[in-house]
């Protein structure tokens, strides 16, 4: 190796520009005695992943750590690249040859399926694509949903599930006081829907809830909770639960206990049921549901067994919220079970200088702070490779300087690159158009808008 290169600043790229990749590029950023490089990767022309895209608009509180990734984006070795799509636009083997070392971070971009008949159905639809439309993210901005009937149903029992029943039965003043969607508060102001159904596989206690997300449903919607007292009733061995269930079971305890009015629109739990058909007339009518029986083995697991019994409920849209699901990339290995790419410690099996943090690494568990550290582990694993040998830097000479070269390179594959300074001019622009309407930020949703906000392009008045 030459003189020159050891010597050089240790270059990383980050694919992803969520949670997870931010929180590697700090802990890249903190290491002392290494000057690192730090370039990050986003399909879209904004970043921050979820907190943008996934995370439901009345929980500002949450999107303030927005401000923590802005921090890390303004350290001098640190660069945005949005608007580039690895895969496409260039290449995972282009990125392992110009970066001593790459970290995806790209988090589970699809969804898990139900395997029933008349999933398919016009009216049936994931909920990261109902998350995806309501949060303004550009995949989904054209999208259509169905809210002309009565009832929706939810499937799933976590949070997910209930951003979504939340969402669809929150009055209208209050959204419009979010950074929702514009063409989603227009579409829920005319909603037709009176009731959200949610439904769980298994029980009450095995529901993966967090406390206060449940405990916000009546003051977030203006509505009581339905819950069936039978489904949330004491029963044998609670004093072992965790304190976590403890207290979401207090909580529908106290919905079945004491009801409180109904509103304009209201959900209702319901547990022990697993869906088995969708039926429709050429789109959703109903949905079958076998009624569960609980069984614990001998480790504490606690499994639905069908009973043989079947309910049908009348809908017009079914929301699968069962869990998000990771894509693999190509050339790289993908566990298709798990939905993600093995690794150990966040290192890639099989590969010398190529990691992974986040739901990619570790599947689609934990909230947004379970990021930092899975990606202070991935990066602690790749200074350990580093210093053991194992990721070698490119010998590249004195005369390499990856600012200029790797700029100028990715501009010639993609002419509309988005830096950080056009970033800033989307978020100054979204901001401003906020402060008008009395709201945090208005979403620009159209690829081509954000862009000409971002390279500063001539634009029709808003």
């Amino acid at each position: 190796m030459s003189e020159g290169s050891v010597t050089a600043p240790l270059t990383v790229a980050v694919v992803g520009s969520g949670p997870s990749g931010f929180y590697a590029a700090s802990s890249l950023l903190e290491q002392a005695g290494v000057d690192v490089r730090v370039d990050m990767y986003e399909r879209l022309a904004t970043p921050w992943g979820l907190v943008r895209s996934g995370v439901a608009p009345d929980h500002p509180k949450i999107k303030a750590v927005s401000g923590v990734y802005a921090t890390i984006a303004a350290h001098e070795n640190f660069r945005f690249f949005g608007n580039v799509h690895v895969g496409r636009d260039v290449t995972r083997e282009e990125l392992t040859a110009r970066y001593d070392a790459v970290l995806y971070a790209v988090g589970a971009q699809s969804d898990r399926r139900l395997g029933i008949p008349g999933e398919d159905l016009p009216g049936s639809v994931s909920a990261v694509d109902f998350v995806g439309w309501y949060n303004g993210h550009p995949d989904y901005a054209d999208q259509a949903f169905d809210l002309s009937g009565e009832r929706a149903v939810v499937i799933g029992a976590g949070n997910v599930a209930l951003d979504v029943a939340r969402i669809l039965c929150s009055p209208h003043d209050r959204l419009a006081r979010t950074d929702i969607a514009d063409h989603a508060l227009a579409a829920l102001r005319t909603s037709a829907i009176t009731e959200v159904l949610v439904v769980g596989r298994r029980g009450a206690t095995q529901a993966a809830f967090t406390t206060p997300e449940l405990r916000e449903l009546p003051e977030f919607t203006e509505s009581g909770v339905d819950v069936d007292p039978a489904e949330v009733a004491e029963q044998p061995g609670e004093e072992a639960l965790s304190r976590l269930v403890k207290r979401n079971l207090a909580v529908m305890r106290g919905y079945a206990a004491e009801p409180t009015e109904r509103g304009a629109r209201h959900i209702t739990l319901r547990f022990q049921r697993t869906p088995v058909e969708i039926r429709g007339d050429g789109r959703v009518e109903e949905i079958v549901f076998a009624r569960n029986a609980l069984t614990t083995d001998a480790d504490g697991w606690v499994s639905a067994v069908d009973t043989g019994e079947r309910e049908t409920v009348p809908t017009s849209l079914v929301l699968r919220a069962v869990g998000y699901r990771g894509v693999a990339l190509d050339g790289l290995p993908f566990d298709d079970r798990r939905g993600v790419i093995p690794n150990e410690a966040g290192r890639v099996t099989g590969s010398d200088r190529e990691y992974v943090a986040g739901w990619i690494k570790r599947g689609p568990t934990g909230i947004i702070g379970t990021n930092r550290k899975c990606a202070a582990e991935s990066v602690g694993r790749l200074f350990a490779d580093l210093d053991a040998g194992l990721l070698r830097r490119h010998d590249r000479g004195v005369a390499f300087d990856p600012v200029t070269e790797i700029e100028t390179w990715l501009r010639g594959r993609q002419p509309h690159l988005v830096t950080e300074n056009g970033w800033q001019l989307i978020d100054a622009t979204e901001r401003a158009y906020g402060e008008g309407a009395g709201r945090p930020r208005v979403k620009l949703v159209l690829t081509d808008e954000l862009l000409d906000i971002a390279l500063e392009r001539e634009t029709a008045s808003r």
